[in-house]
């Protein structure tokens, strides 16, 4: 698919290269605020609306963003709890949820602030997963061999068509235990590619992600982390390095957690029951 006229734009530069210089148009990654505002009923209140977060992105698929983010912050838990869902020309998603829609009003009190690089800022510790009520992954079945692994990064450069314009975008995959890359989204912000992936399949169905994995293009993060844990997704696979807590949160909730990926190698840092030989 390829990506919206709004998502990049382009810019006269002067090139240094070997010594001669030139002057060409180049390509950007386009980033911008998006606002998510929730409409709900509050019991003391009645109808109730709110911004809930502001976020720098990449424009386009910014419907599954709010989604992927409402629904990674524990705020959404089922795509059929939204009466309605619409973005404004004033980059603006307003979510309206049914009046029966169920959900922590204290979620509501963080402030969600997000820049495209440092991730939602006031997660930094594993306690605060805990407490929002997560628990750690069973053993779902799901297997995948290494070899086929190993075969996702150059699928997935094929599949980011963004990144081949303008060389400044994160990409999240989905893939499947036979090795097959079934969704890519792409965003300056490596949190927001993941919650449009996320959001897309809460639209999908497809929520828990138990018989899938997830590749991201960059690093592993805590907070991807945190988003792959909220998919209950058994399986992420970074093309980059880990963090010291993205390691400790896999160990600690049992997921697979895989990095340096390429054909040739990957360091397995938890959960390598999942990969077969």
């Amino acid at each position: 698919m390829s990506p919206s006229s709004d998502s990049h734009t382009t810019s006269r530069v002067i090139r240094w290269q070997d010594g001669q210089r030139s002057e060409l148009v180049d390509t950007l990654a386009v980033e911008e605020p998006l606002e998510i505002r929730l409409g709900y009923r509050d019991p003391r209140k009645g109808r109730t609306h709110r911004s809930v977060a502001i976020t720098m992105r990449t424009p386009g698929d910014d419907l599954a963003l709010a989604l992927g983010f409402l629904f990674n912050e524990s705020i959404l838990d089922r795509y059929a709890a939204i009466q309605t869902i619409e973005q404004s020309a004033d980059n603006v998603v307003r979510v309206e949820l049914h009046d029966t829609a169920v959900f922590d009003p204290l979620r509501l009190e963080r402030n969600f602030y997000v820049t495209s690089s440092c991730g939602v800022c006031g997660k930094s510790s594993l306690e605060s997963l805990s407490t929002a009520g997560f628990v750690a992954l069973t053993d779902d079945g799901f297997r995948i061999p290494l070899a086929l692994l190993q075969e996702l990064p150059a699928q997935l450069a094929t599949q980011q068509e963004l990144f081949r314009l303008t060389g400044g975008n994160h990409a999240t995959a989905l893939f499947n235990g036979n090795g097959q890359i079934t969704r890519v989204t792409e965003d300056v912000g490596r949190h927001n590619a993941m919650d449009k992936l996320v959001g897309y399949c809460l639209q999908d169905n497809l929520l828990p992600l138990a018989q899938h994995g997830i590749l991201v293009s960059g690093r592993a993060s805590f907070e991807l982390m945190q988003k792959t844990l909220a998919a209950r997704c058994p399986l992420l696979v970074a093309i980059g390095a880990p963090s010291s807590l993205a390691v400790e949160l896999a160990q600690e909730y049992n997921l697979t957690l895989v990095g340096f990926l390429n054909r040739n190698r990957c360091n397995i840092y938890n959960g390598g029951f999942r990969l077969t030989e």
